[in-house]
């Protein structure tokens, strides 16, 4: 796999999984009880974005390095991939 295409792959992961793991733990403000004047009552009270950043980073990362290390080590192969989606009717 070329850099460019590692970098294509590897971008398109992690905005999966940021999307992913962006609801986790998010308290609204109304269930705080503390709605800020002029905001929805429904936004988060506390997003917590720095640490969903950084937990993005590592689950993409892993992710990442789990289908490069399968691929790379042919582990699992395209006719696999190619075979398997004959099988579910793809």
């Amino acid at each position: 796999m070329s850099i460019p295409t590692a970098i294509a792959v590897y971008s398109i992961i992690w905005w999966v999984v940021l999307f992913a793991v962006l609801p986790w733990g998010v308290r609204s403000q109304r269930e705080t009880g503390n709605v800020a004047s002029g905001t929805d009552p429904g936004a988060p009270a506390i997003p917590h974005l720095r640490a969903k950043l950084v937990w993005t980073t590592l689950i993409a990362a892993a992710v990442f390095g789990t289908g490069y290390a399968l691929f790379r080590f042919r582990l699992v192969t395209f006719d696999d991939l190619n075979a398997l989606f004959r099988a579910v009717g793809v």
